[in-house]
């Protein structure tokens, strides 16, 4: 049924519990697994550059996401990664033309990433759902164990 998964992460620790469930439905034979990840950059009305430190933190994020692809490749699954450079504040579109264009048959993420902004789904996660060209499975964060 799913033969191409898109697994989109940030970096967060909800993108990284997000992980388990698209490397299961990217076990069966044929299946590979896309990992995409959107390296940010943003730009104020005047056009000016204002997320270097953003981008920085982006990049080791995506050095990360690099050296996790390759472990689950010498592991045996079929994974590759997709950069995304992206100017502007909303990566879903990155993520959905990824997804578009490697074909994908579900594309899987955390509820909420980096970002504070959103309710109990996050912003990106909100849009990806609207615009993405294929089911998207939403993995919520860690219960929050009281006491």
């Amino acid at each position: 049924m799913f033969t191409t998964i898109v697994w989109a992460t940030d970096g967060s620790e909800n993108a990284a519990r997000a992980l388990p469930y698209a490397q299961a439905l990217a076990t069966g034979e044929g299946a590979m697994l896309v990992a995409v990840h959107i390296v940010q950059e943003t730009a104020d009305s005047n056009g000016a550059d204002r997320g270097s430190a953003a981008r920085a933190g982006s990049e080791d994020a995506a050095e990360s996401v690099r050296t996790l692809v390759d472990g689950l490749s010498q592991d045996g699954l079929n994974a590759i990664l997709k950069l995304v450079d992206l100017i502007g504040p909303q990566p879903a579109q990155g993520i959905a033309d990824i997804a578009a264009e490697v074909g994908a048959d579900v594309i899987v993420v955390g509820t909420r990433g980096h970002s504070a902004i959103g309710g109990l789904i996050g912003s990106v996660t909100q849009r990806l759902i609207q615009i993405a060209p294929c089911p998207v499975l939403s993995v919520p964060p860690a219960p929050v164990t009281v006491g």
